[in-house]
């Protein structure tokens, strides 16, 4: 029986073995080594996508406003959620006094606009608020004010948002490229050695909130004196390394070891349950899936169930599910699954010879330090192949691979994943800006009307619409739902399992 932890449970969960004990005085002291999938291509986290520099920049920036346990937006660095106008125009955010940079410098308004010019700049989400964007100001040296072109539902949840992410800089750090990672947050940068280790140490200055902690939201407690974030692209050593207790944490493992890790000394498996789900995303700028025939094409050859049952195995880590969102979101509809789960590779055939396939190969990018996206992308070629396409499989490490897609002459397909957001609006690719690029003239229609929509029930129904245009236009297909597998040692107390971990409120007990 597998034990499971629920992302809609994550408030009150605890680690599988060993328990929190509430009389336990957490002391400072310790440090801890998490394991992750790779090294990272950067530590800036507004110029780059990805649930791994999220998780880990987290640590040292911070944003306005973040996610308690529950997805609620909640204040961060703002004072409390943005006064909003009734035209629903005009935001207005009071910032918290006393919250100092890792420099020692005081955070004000000047620091913030300056920080949020960049992320309209730089950042794939903050240049779809830029479009809609009329004045940024300080108002005061503790407040500023979004003034808005029209209403942006979306913006609290775009200003909370680790990913691509609007994390507030001094602003006299600010630059085109980071030299230095200065931020507000409870950890700080020491040491990075490139392939070794991210070494990050408690920033003994820092301003936490008052009162509980409440998902990423509420008190932020630094009972580590250290952090070290590991690169470790094998899967199966950071099984092996986790069971001989080099890792504290060891993050998106096999979930075939599952039965390895259960009764360890050192470690235990960790299961979150409805963690989310991959993707692979077409090329819509460049080479052949510029072409709507072959993106149904493609789409029609993809088998779902084949290509999870060989990532994840057992049945009880993925759900074969053609909607955006599982059961128990608002979010969920029905519309468009019928093409989902197609298998079918004589209508595939039949629909790439209609678009005038000429037999260039379909080149697919994935890593194997996701082993989950390597398994199905092998799945995937297959059905290609027996559809008559002539398939080139890259395979890179995850840095290598977040370099090449953003170069749309390099590749047709990626795969990637992404946890169940709480908007809609969050989903990575939907931006024409993000890699893959899909820009269609009904999608931006869409796009607009679902961020700019402040009624509930309209926007539910402005999503079902693009949903269907998904599956109608093909740009990104999604392969189904997965339960995530990772490992913590016993000794590690008080951490909270989330899509991105973290690892404040945390401490050791040896």
């Amino acid at each position: 029986m597998l034990k499971r932890i629920s992302l809609a449970a994550l408030a009150s969960a605890t680690i599988l073995a060993g328990g929190f004990s509430p009389a336990f005085a957490q002391e400072r002291g310790g440090v801890i080594n998490v394991a992750t999938i790779g090294e990272l291509n950067t530590l800036d986290p507004m110029i780059a996508t990805g649930d791994l520099l999220g998780m880990v920049t987290q640590h040292f920036f911070e944003t306005l406003l973040t996610f308690d346990a529950e997805w609620n937006v909640m204040p961060l660095l703002a004072e409390a959620l943005p006064e909003v106008s009734e035209d629903g125009k005009v935001h207005s955010i009071k910032l918290r006094q006393g919250v100092t940079f890792h420099d020692g410098t005081d955070m004000t308004s000047e620091d913030v606009v300056a920080s949020l010019e960049r992320w309209l700049d730089v950042a794939s989400r903050g240049k779809a608020v830029a479009e809609k964007l009329e004045k940024l100001e300080a108002v005061d040296d503790y407040t500023v004010r979004i003034t808005l072109k029209e209403p942006l539902a979306a913006l609290n949840a775009l200003l909370a948002f680790n990913n691509s992410a609007a994390v507030i800089l001094p602003s006299e750090k600010i630059a085109d490229t980071l030299e230095e990672y200065v931020g507000t947050g409870p950890y700080m940068v020491k040491e990075r050695r490139v392939d070794q280790y991210l070494q990050l140490v408690r920033f003994d200055d820092y301003a936490a909130r008052e009162g509980e902690p409440d998902g990423f939201g509420g008190a932020r407690k630094q009972y580590l004196d250290e952090i070290r974030f590991v690169p470790v692209p094998d899967a199966n050593t950071r099984v092996e390394g986790a069971i001989a207790g080099q890792y504290d944490y060891a993050d998106l493992l096999p979930v075939e070891a599952y039965d390895r890790l259960e009764g360890q000394e050192k470690t235990t498996p960790l299961v979150m349950n409805s963690f989310g789900w991959p993707m692979f995303i077409m090329n819509n700028a460049e080479g052949m899936m510029t072409n709507p025939g072959l993106r149904k094409a493609i789409q029609a050859a993809f088998n779902s169930e084949d290509m999870l049952a060989a990532a994840f195995g057992k049945p009880e880590f993925y759900a074969v599910d053609g909607a955006m969102y599982p059961q128990g979101y608002p979010w969920r509809n029905e519309e468009g699954v019928d093409a989902y789960n197609q298998g079918d590779v004589e209508k595939a055939k039949a629909l790439a010879e209609e678009a005038g396939y000429d037999g260039s190969p379909v080149r697919i990018l994935t890593s194997r330090q996701y082993e989950f996206h390597y398994k199905m992308a092998q799945v995937a070629a297959e059905y290609f192949k027996l559809a008559g396409f002539q398939v080139e499989l890259g395979v890179f490490d995850w840095a290598t691979l977040v370099q090449r897609r953003a170069e749309p002459a390099l590749w047709d397909i990626f795969i990637t994943h992404s946890p169940f957001l709480p908007d809609p609006a969050l989903i990575a690719p939907l931006p024409a800006s993000y890699p893959g690029w899909w820009a269609s003239e009904e999608k931006e229609k869409l796009l607009n009307a679902l961020n700019t929509e402040v009624d509930m029930d309209k926007r539910l129904a402005i999503w079902s619409d693009f949903q269907k245009l998904i599956y109608e236009e093909a740009p990104f297909y999604k392969v189904g739902d997965f339960s995530a597998l990772a490992a913590q040692a016993p000794r590690l107390e008080g951490f909270e399992p989330s899509p991105w971990p973290y690892f404040w409120n945390a401490y050791v007990q040896e």
